[in-house]
């Protein structure tokens, strides 16, 4: 498998693969709080702070658990993982798709890109299906309380993420090989072989950068609508799907027939480069 061509399938994870926000399930209930509750408190504060949306909600999730005397710790947050739900054919698809790049002769790598919490995700029934897991987390203290957002994933630096993984720098520390230049055909997982999924706007910039540099996105809808129907009208997504990961479902195919074409691309690819090779070595 070390030899074969990698294919990178990317996902946002809020209403992309679980049905809500990851804190819907049971950190905000733990606060004794509705949904709406949570996130307008958090949506008012950032906006009177003009702080980072993302910021501002993990800044929330802290002070809120101090005033409810629930000091916020990893061990908490990661089982509040297992309570995420998925959408039809989730845990089934990551086994499936792998296997099918197999027969195809490439190798599927499956990334989180996410602005939830790392630790919830870590802690979900899916969490060993993903190479990396990119997405917001916490610094903790002596006594394992949250103190601080130790990684912020927003809307905008998402791209940093596909960056990393186009060049195989995946320690989000390592800011050093991930801006050295390097060539073309040097890179881990090349742009071309990369698919990003994500739920709608806050994915936009992903999407954009997949079509800029000859990838391929896919935005999933729990229901059809305008904005969903607009990202592909004005050509930000290359295909809108319900979010339905079952065996034979539009997007099974529809991915399947990505890789399919991506795996021929790299033998098209190979051949051409063994040809110059052959005129180059010949007598």
């Amino acid at each position: 498998m070390n030899d074969f061509p990698i294919v990178a399938i990317m996902y946002d994870f809020d209403r992309t693969l679980c049905t809500r926000d990851m804190q819907d399930y049971s950190f905000i209930p733990s606060l004794g709080m509705t949904e709406g509750e949570f996130w307008s408190m958090t949506n008012e504060f950032g906006r009177q702070e003009h702080m980072d949306s993302v910021l501002a909600y993990m800044y929330s999730m802290v002070h809120m658990s101090k005033e409810k005397n629930m000091p916020l710790k990893r061990q908490k947050l990661v089982e509040m993982g297992k309570s995420v739900e998925f959408f039809q054919g989730v845990e089934q698809w990551f086994d499936r798709i792998t296997s099918y790049g197999e027969s195809r002769g490439v190798q599927v790598e499956h990334y989180v890109i996410s602005s939830g919490m790392k630790e919830i995700i870590e802690g979900s029934r899916i969490s060993g299906k993903f190479k990396s897991i990119f997405a917001c987390e916490f610094l903790y203290d002596e006594s394992g309380a949250a103190v601080w957002p130790k990684t912020d994933v927003n809307y905008t630096n998402k791209t940093q993420f596909v960056y990393r993984i186009n060049k195989g720098v995946l320690d989000v520390a390592n800011d050093v090989d991930l801006n050295r230049s390097m060539p073309e055909d040097s890179k881990r997982v090349p742009f071309c072989n990369m698919i990003y999924i994500g739920d709608g706007l806050s994915d936009v910039p992903c999407m954009k950068m997949m079509k800029a540099y000859g990838g391929y996105s896919i935005a999933v809808y729990q229901q059809r609508d305008s904005k969903v129907q607009e990202l592909l009208n004005k050509d930000r997504v290359d295909f809108i799907y319900p979010a339905d990961y079952t065996d034979g479902s539009g997007l099974d195919g529809t991915v399947k027939n990505i890789i399919t074409k991506m795996a021929i691309s790299e033998q098209l690819y190979n051949e051409n480069v063994r040809q110059k090779l052959e005129i180059i070595t010949s007598p």
